[in-house]
């Protein structure tokens, strides 16, 4: 697990640092007396609020699956009681398309690599600038990783229908456990995404979640990717850049970037992703943790804080997230709790003010469950969702742009496990890409971002659906092909 998709917070990159266990342990200390629970946020134990009757009897029994691989597109159960009808089907009623269950059967038996070995040869190095073989890589790029996130994108859809409803609390709430949800998929994943080329895109249009998603590697140093969603009744985009440091055993990943949701009818919410960090590169079992503050600012009725705590070494309840959301006099008037591997849920209330706590919990209702895993499972651990996202269904190969990541040979060679072909090629397109900085250098533009002069951040410019549409790519250059003698790259 080397790198971090940046708009995630999910397993991308790392790079240089110089800086010693002993100080990043000190250095979280710091931050973490430095933020006081300004909303007297603590932090009960989830595991037992989940396990009380009192919680149980107030339908929040998980649900099983919002995209399980026995059940697909089922986003709604009878725990959901509390939930009108109609809001309960929302997110249920597109049209059913058939998506693969499982990853090609391997072409070739897999090498083991130590990377540890890896890591110990490129002391002192930018391991982003090292070329690591294919074994450490999953079969997707860090531009489907970005649509990842949009799993439970049925949460954006509810929100929608709460706010039309006049409803602008639900509202935010089903906004905040969207943002928690995009973790749960990081769960197991010990492999990173492919670092795009520059100018590498990917689409995403899938009428069964009810959403088109398009992503595309804006810049290479520092290495920046943009995105944009168009769902029912909303959108979303984001740019994000990452900064990284390496402690040895473990590595830090910290996002640089906001994303921004907007409905039509001009509620907008913004947050930023929290830190993620990688453990165990040494000895162990690699695992990854997200730790910090998310606040999602609304330009409404409503803000949210949420708090990820950090797992320590003999935590027995990982991954706990919980908040609250404060009205515009900065009353807080619901509480939100879970774990962003599992489920979120929500209590009217300032149920974390010093003097109530767990008591407070008897009327607790489920926004949100993670997926049930898929019945063939990878060595990637991929969720049934991700193992759809490289899939090159019946006649859309023909559609694509030749910039996007399905058409990419290493990835495309790793999926099918064919790993000495990948690995001879990932090292021919990495020898590409070195040219990058040059082609930024002499002005490279994206395709299909533009900088947003007022923010500085990308946002996506348009026209390119209508492309697809008449098939017309010529402006897209062929980044995956062989390098002209006489061009080294244009």
């Amino acid at each position: 697990m080397i790198r971090q998709d940046k708009s995630s917070g999910k397993i991308l990159g790392i790079g240089k640092g110089s800086s010693t266990d002993s100080d990043d342990d000190n250095e979280r200390v710091d931050a973490a007396e430095e933020e006081t629970d300004e909303d007297d946020h603590t932090f009960f134990d989830t595991r037992d609020i989940l396990s009380s009757s009192s919680f149980r009897s107030n339908g929040s029994d998980l649900r099983t699956s919002s995209f399980s691989s026995d059940d697909e597109g089922t986003i709604a159960d009878d725990s959901e009681d509390n939930i009108d009808p109609y809001i309960k089907s929302v997110g249920s009623n597109f049209p059913s398309i058939k998506r693969r269950k499982k990853l090609p059967d391997p072409v070739e038996r897999e090498k083991s690599v130590s990377l540890w070995s890896m890591i110990k040869e490129n002391i002192g190095k930018d391991l982003t600038k090292v070329c690591l073989p294919v074994y450490f890589n999953e079969p997707l790029s860090s531009l489907q990783k970005c649509f990842e996130d949009l799993e439970y994108s049925y949460l954006l859809d509810r929100a929608y229908e709460w706010g039309k409803r006049g409803n602008n609390l639900m509202r935010i709430l089903n906004v905040a456990a969207f943002a928690v949800s995009g973790y749960s998929s990081t769960e197991g994943r010990i492999c990173k995404p492919f670092n795009p080329l520059l100018g590498e895109t990917y689409e995403a249009d899938f009428p069964d979640k009810g959403v088109r998603f398009f992503s595309e590697k804006v810049s290479h140093h520092p290495m920046i990717v943009a995105c944009h969603c168009q769902g029912t009744g909303w959108k979303l985009w984001g740019d994000s850049n990452l900064k990284s440091k390496f402690w040895g055993r473990s590595i830090q990943l910290d996002p640089v970037g906001v994303l921004t949701l907007e409905f039509d009818d001009g509620e907008v919410f913004k947050w930023s992703k929290v830190t993620t960090s990688i453990y165990n590169l040494i000895l162990g079992k690699l695992y990854c943790d997200h730790y910090g503050t998310m606040r999602i600012e609304g330009n409404c009725d409503y803000s949210c804080k949420l708090k990820f705590k950090e797992q320590s070494i003999i935590d027995r309840n990982p991954h706990q997230v919980h908040g609250g959301v404060q009205d515009r006099n900065g009353k807080t008037v619901a509480t939100l709790f879970g774990k962003w591997d599992e489920s979120m849920h929500y209590a009217n209330g300032n149920c974390s003010a010093k003097g109530k706590g767990q008591d407070s919990l008897s009327e607790t209702h489920l926004l949100w469950k993670r997926s049930e895993p898929p019945k063939y499972s990878t060595r990637y651990n991929l969720t049934h969702f991700a193992i759809t996202l490289n899939e090159l269904t019946p006649g859309l190969k023909e559609k694509l742009p030749p910039t996007d990541s399905r058409l990419r040979p290493d990835q495309r060679y790793l999926e099918n496990g064919e790993y000495e072909m990948a690995n001879s090629e990932k090292l021919r397109l990495e020898q590409r890409q070195r040219q990058a900085r040059n082609m930024q250098e002499r002005g490279w533009k994206p395709r299909w971002f533009a900088k947003d002069k007022n923010s500085d951040s990308y946002r996506f410019i348009g026209g390119y659906w209508e492309a697809r549409e008449q098939g017309k790519w010529d402006s897209c250059p062929d980044i995956f092909g062989q390098i002209p003698s006489d061009h080294p790259l244009d």
